[in-house]
């Protein structure tokens, strides 16, 4: 039989938030280890994950908090402005405004955020190398390419299966690895979702104007089409298409790939250069039944994936880590069983309302904004329209957006766990 190894808790998964909840965990003394099929340094390299994340302000707090600031800082660009569209095509946030139309500025806010920007675009990649450096830094154990193949739960304990034969006990073993996680399944949790036949279509280009640290979103009715800020005076294009169009984009050559970009979006991106490779990620919803089972406990994706028509993914999947975090080192310090049902509860009460919710007005927004019936239309605009004129509404969209409302943990008001 194979050695058993122990620890206080086992991550499957060491992407973004599997990492940022390591490093949490480790924060507050407890001892961790991450298992994912991935060489680690493969997440590295620029052609694992082409995307660009809106890391909200409070976001960038943990992230800070976490000893990753002056790594991310210099690739980071600020959101001070965000320009919500509704039209037929896009560029019309260029012109003067309609009444389909939401301003939101980050000095509206700024009283209350210290100066913080509504968000911070970066690129993953950036990210995934400064929380590589921070796992490295902290010394926390990564079993890379490793991949679960069971778990197993005891009273007492849960002993993780790898697929080497390497067996890896804890109290408490958290499920990061994504949509199709392994531990999930393994703890029996269901899922209820769909897909939306739909995917995204992202690409980095580099701008032939300064882009003002303004983001572009426009909701045109074949979906949602996003140009968000980059440092050097580059942009994230992130825009929906039907999943055989946007294969056929992957597939397309340069050239013919420039074209159709100029083709559709010409009027607002002139003189644009695509930089780098294109991606297309495939749209859907999913949400798991349960956060907790016996021993177990899901974050990130393996929670819950929603439409990235708000940017909240990572966000969410992080507020999970700090959450779950700050529960076991309060239970850790009164020498309470972090795998225990009742610790593991705590965690979901605080996480379940939040993230159903979300996860239901992202879908609720998509359905709303991707369609041309005129009186849906009608009634949209005149909802943009007054959300823009009132000003405390509009704020407080602006603090929702920046994850800084409700009971928020520790390490998103920027504190140690």
């Amino acid at each position: 039989m194979a050695d058993i190894e122990r620890y206080d808790i086992v991550i499957a998964g060491a992407g973004l938030t599997g990492a940022a909840f390591a490093l949490a965990a480790a924060q507050a003394g407890l001892r961790v280890v991450m298992v994912d099929p991935q060489p680690f340094d493969a997440q590295l390299a620029p052609t694992f994950d082409g995307r660009s994340t809106a890391i909200a302000f409070s976001t960038f707090r943990m992230l800070d908090a976490l000893g990753l600031g002056e790594a991310l800082r210099p690739h980071a660009c600020r959101m001070d402005h965000i320009l919500v569209t509704d039209g037929r095509r896009p560029g019309a946030a260029s012109r003067a405004a309609s009444p389909a139309f939401l301003r939101f500025d980050a000095e509206e806010i700024g009283g209350r955020t210290g100066g913080e920007p509504l968000g911070y675009m970066v690129e993953n990649r950036r990210i995934r190398a400064a929380l590589a450096e921070a796992v490295t830094r902290a010394g926390i154990e990564v079993r890379a390419p490793a991949s679960v193949a069971a778990v197993e739960v005891d009273p007492g304990k849960a002993t993780v299966m790898l697929a080497d034969g390497s067996r890896l006990v804890a109290p408490l073993v958290v499920g990061a690895e994504g949509r199709g996680s392994t531990v999930r399944r393994a703890a029996g949790i269901d899922t209820v979702g769909w897909g939306y036949g739909q995917s995204g279509v992202v690409a980095t280009v580099k701008l032939g104007r300064d882009h003002g640290d303004v983001a572009h979103e426009y909701f045109l009715p074949g979906g949602p089409f996003a140009i968000l800020p980059l440092t050097e005076q580059r942009a994230s294009l992130v825009w929906t298409e039907t999943t055989r169009r946007g294969e056929a984009l992957r597939d397309a050559s340069d050239a013919a790939f420039h074209a159709h970009l100029m083709r559709r979006f010409g009027e607002f991106l002139d003189g644009a250069t695509v930089e780098g490779p294109r991606f297309v990620y495939p749209l859907s919803l999913s949400l798991a039944e349960r956060l907790t089972a016996p021993r177990i406990a899901l974050i990130g994706d393996a929670a819950h994936g929603v439409h990235p028509v708000a940017g909240q993914g990572l966000n969410m999947g992080l507020k999970d880590a700090a959450a779950l975090a700050e529960v076991l080192a309060e239970a850790a310090r009164l020498g309470e069983d972090i795998g225990a049902e009742t610790v593991l509860e705590r965690y979901a009460r605080w996480r379940r309302f939040d993230n159903a919710a979300l996860a239901a007005g992202f879908d609720a927004f998509v359905r709303l904004f991707s369609n041309d019936i005129a009186p849906v239309r009608l009634a949209r605009d005149i909802g943009l329209a007054a959300v823009n004129r009132i000003g405390p509404l509009r704020r407080a969209f602006m603090h929702e957006a920046g994850g800084a409302t409700g009971d928020l943990p520790r390490l998103l008001r920027g504190e140690a766990v």
